[in-house]
C-alpha cells in the first residue's frame, strides 16, 4: 500500500458514518454491531502506520484527514461500547486492534510513536 493509498482509505473509512458512501466501512459495521470484515483492521493498522511514516518530519496534517482519523479513533470505540451494551460478543482480538488503533491514531497526530 502506498502513501496515498492508505490515505485515501483513511479518509473512506473514517468518514463512513458521515458519508453513508460505503455499507462495508468499518465505522459502519461497528455501528450495526457487526464485526469487521476479514482483513479490514488489518488494512486499516497498516494504511495508519503507512500514515505515520509517510508523516515523519512534517509539523503539520490538513483538516479532513485529521477529523478522519480522530473519527476513526473516537466513533470505533463508541460504537465498540455501545454494541457491548446492547449485547455483541466482541472478538478479544478486536477490543486490542482498537488498542492500536488508538496508538497509531495518537501517535500520527503527536508525530511520536507510541508503543
Amino acid at each position: 500500500m502506498d502513501e496515498q493509498t492508505a490515505r485515501n482509505f483513511i479518509l473512506d473509512q473514517g468518514m463512513a458514518l458521515q458519508e453513508q458512501r460505503n455499507p462495508n466501512a468499518f465505522l459502519v459495521l461497528l455501528q450495526q454491531g457487526k464485526s469487521p470484515v476479514p482483513g479490514q483492521m488489518t488494512s486499516l493498522l497498516l494504511a495508519l502506520k503507512i500514515l505515520y511514516q509517510s508523516l515523519q518530519g512534517t509539523s503539520t496534517i490538513d483538516r479532513p484527514l485529521a477529523y478522519a482519523l480522530y473519527r476513526l479513533a473516537r466513533d470505533s470505540r463508541h460504537h465498540f461500547e455501545e454494541g457491548r451494551r446492547n449485547g455483541v460478543s466482541w472478538s478479544p482480538l478486536l477490543i486490542a486492534d482498537l488498542d492500536r488503533l488508538d496508538r497509531l491514531v495518537g501517535s500520527i497526530l503527536s508525530g511520536v510513536w507510541q508503543d
